[in-house]
């Protein structure tokens, strides 16, 4: 097929989507069908629907079909933070808060105002943090069961921060790093800039598949795996014990590292161990205080094996070469004050509050999370759209995450994420009773 024909294909479906002519959700001929209908080769039909998925005109479903795409749900909604409408109801993303932080904040300043050297927080920091604060982060770490020292923790700024200099210092593009079918969407995105290949593992019970795991190990050179054990976002699964000792057991035999994200963790009360206790020799535990305490508060904390801290400190100086230092001087007084742990507490109650009134608002609806989460996951009817509902919350004010964000597989699930600690409590019945409502005019 000549070129300019081709394109030409691709420019007329692209105009009749963009035009209205051709609705969201409009299901598209098979790759067969248009390959017939306009005389092509079935690989240039492939291509041409290619070209229009890649510019978010429409997606394939396997088993199902091409659809249009809804043109206005915001891209990369889920990863890249859309522009909400004021007002809106955020259902999207989490930023839970307590009433008193500010408060909070104006006593964390005047204490640290009163304290020692301050000019000594004006300077460069060395990397991974003063050696008193890797200090004071060990002993949170120790209370939650991780036998780690102060040389092991690296201070950054936030579990984002976190991950992406574990990917930096320990992986190469083209590893091949292990992850649930349905997955953080924030390491996705990261694995995206670092061009690692995720390889996608279903779902067994509460949690990873291990047998599909380790039968993904002896077919290909699998060099790590992402795993959030304590509260998986966006499902909510803890993994029991024994499935941790499991996990371990593979990555041992197959010789893989481990990035275990507990950044959700505090909110499950008496969870097992970390997993970086089953395998501290191949562990990195990734956590912060963005939502234990604030987002704003930029400061999180990686514990690993000890022979692996100094590449990881190269890349923290090759990103932000230190965590500023008021930010981490104040984190170090509430952790040592127990503010954090107030915190953490009160979240957790926050949570669980949400999560109740989710409950009592999607009665009878198909609900996936737990009880002590700030998010739930709503798989939808065979026959529904997640973009159509997502966008239709977007016209109610209401603005939610679809699947596509949080899945590595080839089939994306028709489900919305709902994240319930941004709204004030008093608003999220109204935003979730849009939500059941919507639902229902679709099913």
């Amino acid at each position: 097929m000549p070129r300019a024909r081709y394109k030409t294909l691709v420019d007329t479906l692209a105009a009749d989507i963009r035009g209205g002519r051709l609705l969201p959700g409009t299901r598209l001929p098979t790759h067969r069908e248009l390959a017939a209908r306009e005389g092509l080769a079935l690989v240039t039909a492939s291509r041409v629907y290619a070209e229009l998925e890649t510019m978010g005109l429409v997606s394939g479903e396997t088993g199902r079909g091409t659809f249009v795409r809804e043109a206005l749900l915001p891209p990369g909604q889920g990863i890249d933070q859309p522009t909400v409408p004021a007002g809106a109801m955020d259902l999207n993303f989490n930023y839970p808060t307590l009433p008193g932080q500010a408060d909070m904040l104006r006593n964390g300043l005047r204490q640290l105002a009163g304290s020692g050297d301050l000019e000594a927080l004006l300077r460069y920091q060395p990397h991974g943090g003063r050696p008193h604060e890797r200090a004071v982060v060990a002993g949170h770490l120790q209370s939650l069961g991780l036998p780690v020292s102060g040389e092991q923790v690296l201070i950054v700024s936030g579990a984002q921060h976190g991950l992406a200099i574990t990917v930096m210092g320990l992986l190469q593009p083209g590893d091949v790093v292990a992850v649930d079918a349905l997955t953080y969407s924030g390491f996705k995105a990261l694995a995206q800039t670092h061009r690692l290949e995720l390889a996608s593992i279903p779902a067994s019970g509460l949690g990873m598949d291990l047998q599909a795991l380790e039968k993904l190990c002896k077919q290909r050179r699998v060099r790590a795996i992402y795993t959030m054990p304590t509260l998986h976002n966006p499902l909510g699964w803890v993994m029991s014990a024994v499935e941790r000792e499991r996990l371990a057991a593979i990555a041992r035999r197959y010789d893989l590292l481990i990035i275990e994200d507990a950044a959700y963790a505090f909110l499950v009360e008496n969870p097992p161990p970390p997993l970086a206790t089953f395998a501290p020799e191949r562990t990195v535990y990734v956590s912060g205080l963005s939502k234990s305490v604030a987002t704003g508060l930029r400061v999180g904390f990686v514990a690993a094996p000890l022979a692996w801290v100094h590449t990881m400190e190269r890349a923290i100086r090759a990103t932000t070469w230190n965590t500023p230092g008021v930010m981490t001087a104040m984190a170090c007084n509430w952790l040592n004050d127990g503010t954090v742990g107030r915190c953490e507490v009160e979240k957790r109650l926050d949570a669980q509050v949400r999560f109740s009134v989710a409950e009592r608002v999607l009665r009878g609806m198909p609900m996936i999370g737990h009880p002590a989460s700030y998010f739930l996951w709503l798989p939808l009817a065979e026959e529904l759209r997640a973009d159509q509902v997502a966008v239709a919350l977007l016209r109610e004010n209401v603005s939610v995450s679809t699947a596509e964000p949080f899945a590595t597989s080839v089939n994306v699930p028709h489900a919305i994420r709902l994240a319930l600690g941004s709204v004030a409590l008093e608003v999220l019945p109204v935003a979730l009773d849009k939500v059941r409502r919507v639902i229902g005019v679709y099913d």
